[in-house]
């Protein structure tokens, strides 16, 4: 079952993106550089509860 989660920047830690993951095959925490509105930059971001 595929569950919502959100995208923190590493930077800002302004909570910009949702998408979506399989938590019964991957339990660990996403990590993805996505680009940050507030920092005008491509950060990494990773997700939070």
């Amino acid at each position: 079952m595929r569950e919502i989660i959100t995208l923190e920047c590493g930077e800002c830690k302004n909570r910009n993106y949702t998408t979506t993951k399989n938590k019964k095959k991957h339990q660990d925490r996403l990590e993805v550089k996505r680009f940050c509105p507030h920092c005008r930059h491509h950060t990494p971001h990773k997700e939070v509860k």
